[in-house]
Parts: structure tokens; sequence; C-alpha cells
């Protein structure tokens, strides 16, 4: 048996519309499926054939209990890219948690979506 295919990635989230019009933003791209109210379903198609599904928190069975749990990260072919990008980010509005900051991994930041979700962008050393 071949091993499973990892292409999604879904996060629970409060609101939504509030969500996907982040998102939007931030990749983009529109929704392919768009939310009709804050509790509804809403999904994004990706390049390289990943998927990115934002489900309301209190719909989703069994319930999701705590906000804010995952992190999503961008990866950036060099620092001076990363360091645009936070700029782009923070002038966008968008809550930063680190900024440009030396790891051992390479240069990166940390920002957050409206439900606390991590958003890593980095450029690996």
């Amino acid at each position: 048996m071949s091993p499973p295919a990892l292409n999604w990635v879904l996060l629970y989230v409060a609101d939504t519309r509030r969500s996907a019009a982040f998102y939007s933003r931030l990749l983009g791209v529109p929704p392919v499926v768009e939310p009709k109210s804050a509790t509804d379903f809403t999904m994004f198609s990706l390049p390289g054939g990943w998927t990115l599904g934002l489900w309301n928190r209190n719909e989703v069975e069994p319930r999701a209990t705590l906000p804010g749990g995952a992190e999503l990260s961008f990866t950036e072919a060099t620092g001076d890219v990363v360091r645009q990008r936070f700029e782009d980010w923070k002038a966008a509005g968008i809550r930063m948690l680190q900024p440009v900051t030396q790891a051992d991994f390479g240069l990166t930041f940390t920002a957050a979506d409206p439900d606390g979700h991590r958003l890593r962008v980095f450029s690996p050393s």
C-alpha cells in the first residue's frame, strides 16, 4: 500500500467570512468555495496541489475547542524577500508575533491570522 497523500490543511476559525477575506488578501487568490455566512466552510486551491480549508470551529464534529493551534509556513528564496514580506504584511495590518529574526534554520518572522494561527515566513539557511 502506498503512503497517504498529504495535500490539505484545515484550519478551525471563528468567522469563516472574515478568515476567507484575510486569506484571500494574504494568498492573492479568491476561495474556490465562497462562504455564504460566518459558519460556512470555505476553501482555497493553492499551487502544488494543496488545498487550504477554513471551517467554523463551532460547526466541525467532533468539536474543536482551541482556536489558533496551527502554524502555516511559507518558504522564500532569500532573506531580502523575507524582509519585504514582513514589511508588506505589517503595512497591511497583519498582527506580527515575531520580528524578522535569524534562527538556526534561517531568516524568519511570525505573524498571526484573525484566529491566532501562526503564519511563519522563512528563507532556509
